[in-house]
């Protein structure tokens, strides 16, 4: 008996040693949340930081872009039934990374409010999956068993160590094979993607096995106009009701495209200020019929583009267009095209996540772009440099200057085309009209 139990032991202390702990599969430690805001006349990136412990501080950086008019912004943490956080930012002349810092006492949805434009948010728990539970359960319980099964034995009453002993047995079969499995188990959606986050189901994840079906109906959108803000207004395709549960989707919540009908662009990323409703500024608009289309990733819904127009009243002068070396190779409609922008030096920035951004509007006729059929929105993505983040922020100048961009125009026509990207702080857009022939053999009108 005693030489079994050796053996167990040492069965025991090999198979904890060589299998690790499963994989904690429940709401993740979170991430830094980068989300662009047109807040007024600012142009601003507000970085959220993952929460390191909760209760704890949230690190804000608010990053000002050129143009972006010097002031104090105020930053509030709120939460339905917790206290409120607030910090008040200073923004200087220089562009560049202004922090600031909040603080939370519990995981769940929260909403970091900046002046009056409103970020919802996630503070994660960390949860153990109930797989990586029973591994450390089944490891305890046989090391426990294992101790009464050495103390039986001990005490000269072998036959009553048989009993702890096969539940020993029991509890490493239970551990190990949990161990084994939880790799292959698939993760619960976390609160905040794919399920509206809540104060239980982010602390408890595992309790919403019943639900099954995350999509959501398509979304509608209604553009106004308010003095110079341009107002969205984002309602269910089903119910009517306001739309509340957008998704950080490159960076922003909205990637606005507005375009005047003399083709000029604004890229704009609109700011919530209620439930459904999104605005921003449109600086010094021209008068006329604007083309509007709003780029949205909803919570279970994957990924809308929703299109409008908006008659805009206003005597504006067209946004300054930026300068670079722009070479194609245009082939016909609905084959790859090749668009690289050269911009000098190697110092831009990323914006949004990407090295680059390319519009695409048209095939563009005498009704202007409100009527063109084509849209796209086309990324230029950052390379791998050594020495360099595999994910870097606006602080990190170090690329280009070839700016690079991969198209397929679908039809033939007239397309109008601005690239963008970042350097000192400043997005600078490149305009560019292409004409796209049609393919051999194709039929024309």
């Amino acid at each position: 008996m005693k030489r079994s139990l050796a053996i167990l032991l040492l069965l025991l202390t090999a198979i904890l040693g060589v299998v690790g702990p499963a994989a904690a599969d429940g709401a993740q430690s979170g991430a830094d949340l980068h989300v662009a805001q047109s807040l007024g006349d600012r142009e601003l990136t507000v970085i959220i930081r993952r929460a390191a412990e909760v209760p704890g501080p949230v690190h804000v950086d608010v990053v000002t872009h050129a143009g972006s008019p010097p002031g104090e912004i105020t930053l509030t943490a709120r939460a339905v039934g917790a206290p409120t956080s607030s910090v008040k930012v200073a923004l200087g002349d220089k562009p560049g990374f202004h922090p600031g810092v909040v603080h939370v006492d519990r995981p769940g949805p929260w909403e970091l409010m900046v002046d009056e434009a409103s970020i919802p948010f996630v503070v994660p728990a960390l949860v153990a999956s109930p797989w990586e539970n029973a591994t450390y359960g089944g490891f305890i319980a046989a090391g426990a068993l294992l101790l009464l099964a050495l103390l039986a034995a001990v005490s000269g009453r072998p036959g009553l160590a048989l009993v702890p002993t096969a539940g020993m047995v029991a509890a490493i079969a239970v551990g190990v094979t949990a161990a084994l499995l939880s790799p292959s188990i698939p993760p619960v959606a976390a609160p905040g993607t794919q399920l509206d986050p809540t104060f239980d189901n982010v602390t408890n994840p595992y309790e919403r096995t019943s639900i099954m079906d995350f999509s959501r109906p398509p979304v509608n959108l209604v553009p106004r106009m308010e003095g110079t803000d341009l107002v969205l207004g984002l309602t269910d395709g089903s119910s009517g009701r306001p739309v509340d549960d957008l998704l950080v989707h490159d960076s922003a919540f909205v990637h606005l495209v507005v375009v005047s009908p003399a083709g000029h662009l604004r890229h704009l990323h609109p700011v919530r200020t209620a439930p459904g409703e999104y605005r921003a500024r449109l600086k010094d608009p021209e008068q006329g019929r604007h083309a509007v289309a709003a780029e949205i990733a909803r919570r279970g819904g994957g990924v809308q583009l929703l299109r409008s127009a908006v008659d805009v009243t206003g005597t504006g002068t067209p946004p300054e267009a930026g300068k670079a070396d722009v070479t194609t190779e245009i082939r016909e409609a609905g084959r790859p095209t090749t668009i690289t922008a050269k911009f000098g030096e190697s110092d831009l920035q990323p914006w949004l996540g990407m090295l680059g951004h390319m519009i695409v509007v048209g095939p563009v006729t005498g009704t202007g772009p409100a009527d063109a059929p084509i849209w796209a929105h086309v990324h230029s993505m950052i390379p791998p440099v050594p020495g360099m983040p595999d994910k870097p922020d606006e602080s990190v100048a170090a690329y280009g200057p070839d700016v690079p961009f991969t198209y397929s125009f679908p039809l033939p026509g007239r397309y109008l085309v601005w690239i963008q990207v970042e350097r000192d702080y400043s997005v600078v857009t490149v305009p560019k009209e292409i004409d796209v022939p049609a393919a051999k053999g194709a039929a024309t009108k």
